[in-house]
């Protein structure tokens, strides 16, 4: 099966050039779970940065965390100060990012139209890794300190 590159996964490889920054790129067979994209990039699963965009009342947001733990709803909530909350559906993720579900990068700001959540989880590692708008390939293998210099997050605590 022939997969087409998204622009979302042209913009991130740009802006990674462009901020002369180290990374690896992996093509994989298809990876719709942490799990099986941890096995396809030969990574342990904590350095994964998994990616999930939340609907309140208000707007869509963008939560990262360790591929290796689960969001907690209820501390999102609170974050959000928000009594409803649900995931975004695969319509919303095309629309809003050109991605299907499980390809959802970790950004916001000038590649992805949504605020930005980082959970603290994700500041315990020295490199993360990504599916980077598509389920075959994952960008990136990357350093934690690179990656922050371009996102613009806010950092908190969400997961169980």
């Amino acid at each position: 099966m022939n997969y087409i590159e998204p622009d979302i996964t042209k913009q991130i490889r740009a802006l990674l050039n462009e901020n002369s920054i180290e990374f690896e790129e992996i093509d994989h067979e298809p990876a719709i779970t942490c799990e099986q994209s941890a096995k396809a990039r030969g990574c342990s699963q904590e350095i994964g940065g998994k990616t999930i965009l939340f609907k309140d009342k208000s707007d869509f947001r963008s939560f990262v965390m360790s591929a290796a733990l689960q969001v907690d709803s209820k501390k999102v909530r609170k974050i959000l100060k928000s009594s409803w909350l649900r995931f975004a559906t695969t319509e919303e993720l095309r629309e809003i990012a050109g991605v299907e579900k499980g390809a959802l990068p970790p950004f916001g700001g000038d590649i992805l139209p949504v605020d930005l959540y980082l959970d603290e989880s994700i500041l315990k590692n020295d490199r993360i890794a990504f599916n980077a708008g598509m389920v075959t390939k994952s960008f990136i293998i990357m350093k934690v300190k690179d990656y922050l210099k371009l996102i613009d997050p806010i950092i908190c605590s969400f997961t169980k």
